[in-house]
């Protein structure tokens, strides 16, 4: 079959873009980024579209908070497209002010639902935390794009990570498989140490660390001190993505 096409967003702030279109491009797919204003001109074309992208960045400053502004210019443009995409089972990746992005716009945790049951907050320390974090799958979770994973590191690179819900959404997470990620250690605060979460059907996914920056062994800080790498955990997500759609 032709290599799957990606859809990746930008608009002002956006500054991920490029890493994230190289990483679906390692994994074998092809990528177009768009900027949400042709989006909004021409909805139809995200159905032409096998997996999609929100990069990284400080969309619109991170005005209000981080990802608001963006997420309710999709919500009142575009969110109707996106929910069809959910649908028919289109993957979908959300990555630092992405993730908060897909929170703030409400596809995820619970797509095809209204309403806003989770939230990215300040980092409890209230500084910007830029380095890199040992990460955990959970052996439950139905996410996709980190299957047969484990343990690894990623970078992380954000003020506003700390995920919170509350109790009776973190048990519908746990129940569903939905929590994909956990940080081995403590860098935010977030609630259950968590690091990504997942849509019910595993293939929505929203992470706060950046794997789209660890595609290549040289990538690490440590990389000369490592057992040398074929596949980093950073491509292996995206490469897991892109065989799903095959």
């Amino acid at each position: 079959m032709p290599a799957p096409r990606t859809l990746i967003l930008r608009t002002a702030g956006t500054n991920c873009d490029r890493e994230l279109a190289h990483a679906f491009e390692l994994a074998g797919a092809t990528t177009q980024t768009v900027h949400i204003s042709q989006l909004i001109e021409n909805p139809a074309q995200i159905a032409g579209f096998d997996l999609i992208g929100f990069p990284g960045g400080f969309s619109y400053g991170d005005d209000i908070a981080s990802g608001r502004i963006y997420a309710n210019l999709l919500r009142h443009r575009l969110h109707e497209p996106l929910r069809e995409a959910a649908k028919r089972g289109v993957p979908m990746i959300g990555i630092c002010n992405g993730f908060q992005i897909m929170v703030k716009l409400g596809l995820l945790p619970f797509p095809l639902e209204d309403g806003q049951p989770a939230t990215l907050a300040d980092n409890t320390s209230g500084r910007f935390q830029c380095r890199w974090e040992g990460m955990e799958t959970d052996p439950a979770s139905v996410c996709v794009w980190t299957q047969g994973m484990q343990t690894f590191d990623l970078p992380i690179a954000h003020g506003e990570g700390r995920f919170l819900a509350s109790p009776e959404v973190l048990t519908t997470l746990k129940k569903n498989g939905q929590i994909a990620l956990r940080y081995q250690g403590d860098p935010n605060g977030s609630t259950d140490r968590i690091a990504g979460i997942c849509d019910a059907t595993g293939r929505i996914f929203g992470l706060m660390p950046h794997p789209e920056r660890y595609t290549l062994a040289t990538h690490h800080p440590q990389w000369t001190r490592r057992p040398a790498e074929t596949v980093t955990p950073g491509l292996r997500m995206f490469q897991n993505a892109v065989a799903a759609v095959k």
